[in-house]
C-alpha cells in the first residue's frame, strides 16, 4: 500500500511532464546505461537556470541529453551549455537530442574527457550555473571546482543526492552513499553557499554562491 508521503512525492514528480523529444532522449539514455535525471529534477534545473538568467552553464555528465535539454530550455536564448562526458557515444546521442529540440550547434559545447581534467581549464567566475551528475566519488572535487567557476549569485546543483533512499538511512555505508552525505555536509558548512535539498527525482541539492 502506498503511504501518504509516497503518494505526495509521486504527485510532485508527476506534476512535471516530458515532451516527445525529452522522452526519446530518456529512452536512448536508458538503453545506453546512462540513467537520466527524472522529470522533477529536470524541471528544477530548468527553473533554476531561468531564475539566474543563465547564459553560461557547465554540465558534468552529458548522458544522452536529457538534463541538457532541461537546462537549455531554462537558459537565455543566447546562452551556451558546456557539457563534459567521458563517453563519446553518449555525447553523439545528446547532440542528436539537442538538434531535434532545435538547439543549434552554437548553443552547446560538448567536451569529451574526464571532468576533473576539463574543469580546471575553464574560467574562474565565468559561469552562472554548474550541474553535476557524474561519478559520485568525485562529487566533492566537483564542488570545489564549481565554487571556483561560479560568479557570485550563480548556482551549483547535484543530482542523486538522496541516492535511491540510501542517504537518509544511516545504516547504509557504501562508498557512494558516504560520499554523498559528506558532500551535503560540505555544502551546508560552506559560508560562501546557501543551499536547499529538494526531494524531487533522486534528490537535487542546489546551492547559490553568495560570496567569493
Amino acid at each position: 500500500m502506498t503511504t501518504p508521503v509516497e503518494a505526495t512525492l509521486a504527485y510532485a514528480e508527476q506534476f512535471h511532464h516530458e515532451d516527445e523529444i525529452v522522452h526519446a532522449a530518456r529512452q536512448r539514455g536508458l538503453e545506453m546505461g546512462a540513467t537520466p535525471i527524472l522529470p522533477g529534477g529536470g524541471a528544477a534545473l530548468c527553473f533554476l537556470a531561468t531564475a539566474v538568467n543563465a547564459k553560461s552553464v557547465v554540465e558534468i555528465g552529458t548522458g544522452c541529453g536529457v538534463s541538457g535539454l532541461w537546462l537549455l530550455r531554462g537558459m537565455r536564448t543566447d546562452g551556451t551549455l558546456t557539457s563534459v562526458d567521458v563517453e563519446p557515444e553518449h555525447q553523439r546521442l545528446a547532440r542528436q537530442a539537442f538538434a531535434e529540440a532545435g538547439f543549434s550547434g552554437g548553443r552547446v559545447r560538448l567536451i569529451s574527457g574526464r571532468a576533473l581534467d576539463v574543469l580546471p581549464r575553464l574560467s574562474d567566475g565565468g559561469y552562472d550555473m554548474v550541474f553535476a551528475d557524474g561519478a559520485k566519488h568525485e562529487y566533492a572535487d566537483y564542488l570545489s571546482e564549481a565554487v571556483r567557476l561560479l560568479r557570485v549569485g550563480g548556482i551549483v546543483a547535484f543530482d542523486n543526492m538522496l541516492w535511491h533512499n540510501r542517504v537518509a538511512d544511516p545504516a547504509q555505508r557504501d562508498p557512494d552513499t558516504v560520499t554523498l552525505r559528506e558532500v551535503g555536509k560540505l555544502v551546508q558548512s560552506d559560508d560562501r553557499l546557501r543551499s536547499v535539498l529538494m526531494p524531487l527525482g533522486d534528490g537535487l541539492l542546489a546551492a547559490i554562491k553568495i560570496a567569493d
